[in-house]
């Protein structure tokens, strides 16, 4: 039996379609939906267990796995099995899930998956822009709790003219490239990367790429209606008390107002709302604490975040006692760490950043191996976010996902200043030492300060700022909030992450947790946040003011050589044994590629010495050595024979050629010994090719004074030497044959 398919196509308009289907595929799941744009096919599933989990947040898990069979392709590996997820779609990953999220009610605890699959790749398709759509998709088929229909897209400009989902060719030729997440109503994610536009130019790809979603969330509820919308599941909802949530208000508002009025540092604050819980808390019998349970700890943090946010409203202050667009004190170093290629610190605050610089060959490039894409970064940022950061013990298990997309954030926001003819694979590694407010933009600016110091010459140094934002929708009142603390990030209603030069904006990362924000804010904290990233870049380029000229002492030179594709073979030698005895030679490293267009080998040379890239230099040269005729070289005598000398070029060692003995000197020489002994040097005139020899020719006596009566030996008669050869053969001919 042939099941029932429900089909909605997206028009984008340029000759593209999405198209969502759904009742062929995975119907058990409680909804399930298969994407598809060209060749491209994602299949996203969604459940939701019945049963409430004992936990106070929802436990939802977003999974974007590519299959590697969708691209035609074996996974990397000796199990060839597709095994972690790669940084690639961890960064998917999340970009679906800071969407889906605050959607669902927050009394919902129901253990929740989304598995988006992509099952069919076309390289014009990016994927990833897909996602979100799919996921949103599937939960409309479904009888989840969720709030309204979402999509995403990604927002290119090409030549001025902005594209929905451009293809990754045309986002390569880009000047924007940003993924937007929101409703029909609401803008809730931004994240992307830009090179240095302009607040208002930020803002018009927002709204540009809004109206397309606004398309998609209509197809959606489209395609639920003629699948026939389900009834919302009913689930057992987290217990209420008003009056005593009333009551624990009363008693904690003012107190909590009064700690937070006080402007003072992140343990004493915390220590001090410590204190008021507790005595909140020991207000109420054990009989009542026993009944209440959670209720007192949910109620009090209900007051808490009413308090701060109410003063930050009225006041203009913050729980550090700043005014909205004060940024905290920074104080900055380069070149702490010794022994590293460089290395600088960032401080703002509590907030603190370490960041390293490692330069390298190709060889050390980061390599990308996934199903819709593949390639090499040859610049890469690692962000390692460690418990003692934030005065916490915890396990270590790995690399997290908020690891992946803070250091993802920062590498994008440097990558653009990075130039294009810089010789070095160049790593950073941000290690976060200290954490209240936002360390991925505290790496941003440690990170552009070590590259200057390992000098890296960039464009232009970047900062970057966190930004905040707390409204109130009944009075209509709201405050954008710079350089946010870590507290003001949970109890905000906007967490806004941008980076930038002098001249604009370079990357962003945008979380809004309200509906209906409007553009007129956004715009205001884009040019407060330009105010701030302004301030943070005065104190960088007060530390280190432009990139040092040149790498430190200890730091590899790199010296990149281009020779043609026919020299390739000879410069790695048998096996490899040419170049592995140069680089143990010399002390370096040698790396050779092919140039794709032009086919030429690229030979890069690294070394902490010059001496060692000198001789590979000149090792190079005399492997390229290609004398002139009618140039005179200097020649050393490397070995004797009975008809000449064979004698290498100085400036070209390993490039040899024969010295005949009738090129010594003028006089006729009986025994080579007589004019050159081994060793010897001195020098002699390149006359190319001998037509008689079909050898290179070279000579000595060209060079010397002609002795006074000399008479050359006339040339040969070649026609007499062919005649007489001629008879000798007729000769042959007529010889009657021997007899035995």
């Amino acid at each position: 039996m042939i099941p029932k398919v429900f089909k909605e196509v997206i028009d984008l308009g340029d000759g593209r379609e999405i198209s969502i289907e759904t009742g062929k595929l995975a119907k058990q799941a409680h909804g399930s939906v298969v994407v598809q744009s060209g060749k491209c096919m994602l299949l996203c599933t969604v459940v939701s267990n019945y049963k409430q989990s004992d936990v106070d947040f929802l436990p939802l898990t977003v999974d974007y796995r590519e299959k590697f069979a969708a691209a035609g392709r074996y996974p990397g590996g000796f199990f060839k099995r597709e095994a972690r997820p790669s940084d690639g779609e961890v960064l998917t990953m999340r970009l679906v899930d800071r969407v889906l999220r605050p959607l669902f009610p927050k009394d919902y605890h129901a253990e929740t998956q989304v598995m988006i699959q992509l099952m069919s790749h076309d390289p014009e398709v990016m994927p990833d822009a897909m996602a979100g759509l799919a996921a949103s998709a599937a939960i409309q088929l479904s009888d989840f709790p969720f709030e309204c229909a979402i999509s995403e897209v990604r927002v290119g400009r090409l030549n001025g003219k902005f594209i929905i989902n451009p293809s990754l060719s045309q986002l390569a030729e880009c000047d924007i490239d940003m993924v937007i997440g929101a409703s029909a109503d609401s803008v809730m994610m931004v994240e992307g990367e830009m090179d240095e536009i302009s607040e208002e130019e930020m803002t018009e790809a927002i709204k540009f790429a809004h109206e397309a979603i606004k398309v998609q969330c209509a197809a959606q509820i489209r395609l639920a209606e003629a699948f026939g919308k389900k009834e919302v599941r009913e689930y057992e909802p987290e217990r209420e008390d008003e009056e005593l949530a009333k009551k624990i208000h009363d008693m904690a508002y003012d107190k909590v107002y009064a700690v937070a009025k006080a402007g003072s540092a992140k343990h004493e604050r915390s220590a001090s709302f410590s204190e008021i819980k507790d005595e909140i808390t020991a207000s109420f019998t054990e009989e009542e604490q026993a009944d209440f349970g959670s209720l007192i700890s949910k109620y009090y943090y209900k007051a808490e975040k009413a308090a701060v946010r109410d003063l930050t409203l009225n006041e203009g202050l913050r729980l550090d006692g700043r005014k909205t667009t004060d940024i905290r004190p920074i104080w900055c170093e380069v070149d702490y760490l010794p022994s590293t290629h460089g290395s600088a610190i960032f401080t703002r605050g509590e907030t603190q950043a370490l960041a390293t610089v490692t330069l390298g060959t190709s060889r050390d490039a980061n390599q990308i191996d996934m199903p819709s894409q593949e390639g090499e970064e040859r610049f890469y940022l690692h962000y390692n976010f460690p418990p003692f950061s934030t005065g916490e013990a915890r396990p270590i298990r790995g690399t997290s996902r908020r690891e992946v997309g803070h250091g993802n954030l920062a590498q994008r926001a440097l990558k653009g200043m990075v130039p294009e003819d810089c010789p070095y694979t160049v790593r950073v590694v941000s290690e976060v030492l200290e954490s209240n407010g936002s360390s991925s933009m505290a790496t941003v600016c440690s990170g552009t300060m070590a590259l200057m110091d390992a000098g890296v010459q960039l464009k232009k140094p970047v900062s970057g700022i966190a930004m905040g934002l707390i409204s109130d929708a009944a009075t209509g009142k709201y405050a954008v909030l710079s350089d946010i603390l870590g507290d003001e990030d949970h109890l905000g209603d906007m967490d806004f992450k941008v980076t930038g030069t002098a001249d604009g904006i370079t990357a962003c990362q945008m979380d809004i947790k309200v509906k209906g924000l409007s553009y007129e804010i956004l715009v205001n904290a884009l040019k407060q946040a330009r105010d701030g990233r302004l301030h943070i870049l005065e104190k960088l380029t007060d530390t280190i003011a432009a990139p040092n000229a040149d790498v430190k002492e200890h730091s590899p030179k790199m010296i990149t050589r281009r020779i043609p594709n026919e020299f390739i073979g000879a410069l790695i030698g048998p096996g490899g044994k040419v170049i592995q005895e140069m680089q143990k030679e010399t002390e370096t490293t040698i790396v050779i590629n092919e140039d794709p267009v032009t086919e030429e080998g690229i030979v890069e040379i690294l070394g902490v010495g010059n001496e060692g890239i000198n001789a590979v230099m000149a090792k190079i040269d005399a492997l390229l050595f290609k004398p002139e005729v009618g140039s005179v070289y200097e020649v050393k005598v490397i070995k004797m024979l009975d008809f000449g000398a064979v004698v290498e070029y100085i400036d070209a060692p390993g490039n040899e050629v024969l010295l005949h003995v009738s090129e010594l000197a003028w006089e006729r020489t009986e025994n080579v010994s007589d004019v050159v002994n081994m060793g010897d040097v001195f020098d002699v005139k390149y006359f190319g090719i001998d037509p008689r020899t079909r050898k290179e020719k070279v000579s000595r006596k060209a060079l010397l004074p002609k002795p006074e009566g000399f008479k050359e030996r006339p040339p040969r008669d070649d026609k007499r030497r062919d005649d007489r050869r001629g008879n000798d053969r007729n000769r042959d001919r007529d010889r009657k044959p021997r007899r035995d």
